[in-house]
Protein backbone atom coordinates (compact mmCIF):
# COMPACT_ATOMS: atom_id res chain seq x y z
CA UNK A 1 0.00 0.00 0.00
CA UNK A 2 1.17 3.53 -0.78
CA UNK A 3 0.47 6.57 1.99
CA UNK A 4 -1.73 4.57 4.26
CA UNK A 5 -4.71 6.22 6.48
CA UNK A 6 -4.41 6.02 9.88
CA UNK A 7 -7.85 4.48 10.13
CA UNK A 8 -10.26 2.91 7.80
CA UNK A 9 -13.92 3.34 8.59
CA UNK A 10 -16.82 0.68 7.26
CA UNK A 11 -20.44 1.06 7.57
CA UNK A 12 -22.10 -2.42 7.71
CA UNK A 13 -25.64 -2.71 5.85
CA UNK A 14 -25.00 -3.10 2.19
CA UNK A 15 -20.98 -2.04 2.88
CA UNK A 16 -19.65 -4.83 4.42
CA UNK A 17 -22.69 -7.55 4.84
CA UNK A 18 -26.13 -7.93 3.34
CA UNK A 19 -28.72 -9.07 5.02
CA UNK A 20 -31.01 -10.33 2.84
CA UNK A 21 -31.95 -7.43 1.00
CA UNK A 22 -32.61 -5.08 3.77
CA UNK A 23 -31.06 -3.43 6.59
CA UNK A 24 -29.92 -5.37 9.88
CA UNK A 25 -32.76 -3.72 12.18
CA UNK A 26 -35.25 -4.64 9.45
CA UNK A 27 -34.47 -8.73 10.08
CA UNK A 28 -36.09 -10.97 13.09
CA UNK A 29 -33.89 -12.53 15.76
CA UNK A 30 -33.27 -14.69 17.06
CA UNK A 31 -30.31 -15.28 14.62
CA UNK A 32 -29.08 -18.89 14.28
CA UNK A 33 -26.70 -20.98 11.97
CA UNK A 34 -27.71 -23.14 9.62
CA UNK A 35 -24.83 -25.23 8.69
CA UNK A 36 -22.17 -22.15 7.02
CA UNK A 37 -25.43 -19.84 6.95
CA UNK A 38 -26.26 -17.23 8.98
CA UNK A 39 -30.09 -16.32 9.05
CA UNK A 40 -32.55 -14.93 11.13
CA UNK A 41 -36.09 -16.02 12.17
CA UNK A 42 -37.43 -16.07 8.98
CA UNK A 43 -34.46 -17.54 7.19
CA UNK A 44 -32.91 -13.99 5.56
CA UNK A 45 -29.29 -14.83 4.94
CA UNK A 46 -27.11 -12.39 6.41
CA UNK A 47 -23.50 -12.84 4.57
CA UNK A 48 -20.21 -10.71 3.98
CA UNK A 49 -19.59 -9.66 0.74
CA UNK A 50 -17.13 -11.96 -0.99
CA UNK A 51 -14.34 -9.84 -0.66
CA UNK A 52 -14.58 -8.70 2.83
CA UNK A 53 -11.99 -10.82 4.59
CA UNK A 54 -9.32 -10.17 2.17
CA UNK A 55 -9.86 -6.54 2.29
CA UNK A 56 -9.60 -6.97 6.71
CA UNK A 57 -6.91 -8.77 6.00
CA UNK A 58 -4.84 -6.26 3.84
CA UNK A 59 -5.38 -3.72 6.45
CA UNK A 60 -4.44 -6.33 9.25
CA UNK A 61 -1.05 -7.16 7.19
CA UNK A 62 -0.21 -3.74 6.64
CA UNK A 63 -1.58 -2.55 10.16
CA UNK A 64 -3.99 -0.37 9.35
CA UNK A 65 -6.57 0.02 12.18
CA UNK A 66 -10.20 -0.06 11.12
CA UNK A 67 -13.15 1.12 12.89
CA UNK A 68 -16.87 0.39 12.18
CA UNK A 69 -19.34 3.70 12.15
CA UNK A 70 -23.48 1.80 11.56
CA UNK A 71 -26.61 4.20 12.31
CA UNK A 72 -28.75 1.20 13.21
CA UNK A 73 -32.39 1.19 15.49
CA UNK A 74 -30.75 -2.05 16.54
CA UNK A 75 -27.42 -1.56 17.84
CA UNK A 76 -27.46 -5.12 20.19
CA UNK A 77 -28.77 -7.01 16.94
CA UNK A 78 -25.76 -5.15 14.79
CA UNK A 79 -23.25 -6.08 17.70
CA UNK A 80 -24.61 -9.74 17.60
CA UNK A 81 -24.35 -10.25 13.41
CA UNK A 82 -20.45 -8.66 13.98
CA UNK A 83 -19.50 -11.53 16.28
CA UNK A 84 -21.44 -14.28 14.63
CA UNK A 85 -19.83 -13.75 11.40
CA UNK A 86 -16.32 -13.72 13.51
CA UNK A 87 -15.03 -9.90 12.98
CA UNK A 88 -15.66 -8.02 16.20
CA UNK A 89 -11.64 -8.41 17.07
CA UNK A 90 -10.83 -7.58 13.37
CA UNK A 91 -12.33 -3.33 14.58
CA UNK A 92 -10.55 -1.37 17.49
CA UNK A 93 -13.45 0.98 17.42
CA UNK A 94 -17.53 0.55 16.73
CA UNK A 95 -19.58 3.48 16.88
CA UNK A 96 -23.37 1.09 16.32
CA UNK A 97 -26.03 3.50 17.35
CA UNK A 98 -28.90 5.78 15.90
CA UNK A 99 -26.99 9.01 14.93
CA UNK A 100 -25.80 11.15 12.10
CA UNK A 101 -22.31 10.11 11.12
CA UNK A 102 -20.74 13.17 12.24
CA UNK A 103 -21.23 12.70 15.82
CA UNK A 104 -19.70 8.80 15.12
CA UNK A 105 -16.73 10.37 13.41
CA UNK A 106 -16.23 12.57 16.46
CA UNK A 107 -16.19 10.11 18.88
CA UNK A 108 -13.65 8.08 16.17
CA UNK A 109 -11.55 11.03 16.15
CA UNK A 110 -11.06 11.50 19.94
CA UNK A 111 -10.99 7.89 20.95
CA UNK A 112 -8.15 6.87 18.24
CA UNK A 113 -6.43 10.35 18.29
CA UNK A 114 -6.42 9.71 14.37
CA UNK A 115 -7.19 13.35 12.47
CA UNK A 116 -10.42 13.29 9.64
CA UNK A 117 -7.83 13.84 7.11
CA UNK A 118 -6.33 10.91 7.87
CA UNK A 119 -9.24 8.92 8.03
CA UNK A 120 -10.49 6.36 4.63
CA UNK A 121 -14.26 5.75 4.94
CA UNK A 122 -16.74 3.32 3.22
CA UNK A 123 -20.48 4.17 2.97
CA UNK A 124 -23.35 3.16 0.77
CA UNK A 125 -25.39 5.90 1.61
CA UNK A 126 -24.50 9.31 -0.07
CA UNK A 127 -26.22 11.73 2.73
CA UNK A 128 -22.91 10.11 4.85
CA UNK A 129 -20.71 10.15 2.21
CA UNK A 130 -21.24 13.84 1.74
CA UNK A 131 -21.78 14.07 5.39
CA UNK A 132 -18.56 12.78 6.30
CA UNK A 133 -16.19 13.91 3.34
CA UNK A 134 -17.36 17.50 4.60
CA UNK A 135 -15.48 16.89 7.64
CA UNK A 136 -12.47 15.33 5.63
CA UNK A 137 -12.54 12.43 5.42
CA UNK A 138 -11.65 10.89 2.24
CA UNK A 139 -15.44 9.52 1.66
CA UNK A 140 -16.14 6.38 -1.08
CA UNK A 141 -19.78 5.33 -2.00
CA UNK A 142 -19.97 1.77 -2.05
CA UNK A 143 -22.82 1.06 -4.88
CA UNK A 144 -22.77 -2.61 -4.35
CA UNK A 145 -20.85 -3.98 -1.64
CA UNK A 146 -17.85 -3.59 -0.90
CA UNK A 147 -15.36 -5.11 -3.33
CA UNK A 148 -11.18 -5.32 -3.32
CA UNK A 149 -11.44 -2.97 -6.47
CA UNK A 150 -13.83 -0.39 -4.64
CA UNK A 151 -11.17 -0.60 -1.37
CA UNK A 152 -8.12 -0.18 -4.20
CA UNK A 153 -9.77 2.74 -5.34
CA UNK A 154 -10.24 4.26 -2.01
CA UNK A 155 -7.12 3.82 -1.41
CA UNK A 156 -6.12 5.45 -4.59
CA UNK A 157 -8.33 8.34 -3.75
CA UNK A 158 -6.59 8.66 -0.10
CA UNK A 159 -3.42 8.88 -1.48
CA UNK A 160 -3.82 11.50 -4.24
CA UNK A 161 -5.49 13.27 -1.83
Amino acid sequence: MKTLPGLIVFDLDFTLWDCGGTWCDCLTPPFRRSDTRLLDRGDRHIRLYDDVHAILDRCDEHNVPMALASRTERPPWARELVEMLGITSRFRHAEIYPSSKRKHFDALSRESGVAFDQMLFFDDEMRNIREVGSLGVTSVFVEDGMSRELFEDGLSRFAAR
